[in-house]
């Protein structure tokens, strides 16, 4: 399979059908699933209709937090090899990004990914970190690595309170 783009995109139509986009002939079972890896199901079984709640386009009944994770429901059933997330969790508050980096940390079990991040909680845990600015990669290393050189990462990391 190819790159999937993370996007939180809703459809009209119900929850359940929103995560099926990812794979269309996909069982009830393996959404709920996927919901549940992605720590989507907690949310979605505490509405009234639960997983046959509908929601409009855009989803504008739900928070960008819950628009987020039923995406990354979405992106874990279509099961791409090569993942590309950008600012995954730029719009949401510090309390959401715990939930939502928990999903995240699912979705990137066993692929090869490239996350684009301002929020550095977001790649602490990344492999290779490439800390980019207008002149290019600046720096590259592990988390560790980065903060043993105390340059530019080491300097930017105490300033997010991680």
């Amino acid at each position: 399979m190819g790159i999937m783009l993370q996007d939180s995109f809703i459809f009209s139509g119900t929850i359940m059908d929103n995560i099926r986009y990812g794979k269309l002939n996909a069982t009830d079972e393996e959404i709920i699933k996927a919901a549940k890896t992605v720590c989507a199901d907690s949310f979605i079984s505490m509405m009234e209709d639960g997983y046959e709640t509908e929601v409009n386009e855009r989803g504008s009944k739900l928070s960008g937090g819950e628009k987020q994770l039923i995406s990354f429901a979405r992106t874990l059933l279509s099961d791409p090899k090569i993942l590309v997330l950008d600012e995954a969790t730029s719009s949401i508050d510090a309390k959401t990004e715990a939930l939502l980096q928990r999903g995240i940390n699912e979705l990137l079990k066993g692929r090869t990914s490239f996350i684009i991040a301002h929020r550095l909680s977001t790649i602490r845990s990344c492999d290779k970190i490439m800390y980019i600015d207008d002149k290019g990669i600046l720096e590259a290393g592990s988390h560790d690595e980065l903060m043993a050189k105390r340059g530019a990462y080491y300097e930017l990391y105490p300033s997010q309170a991680v």
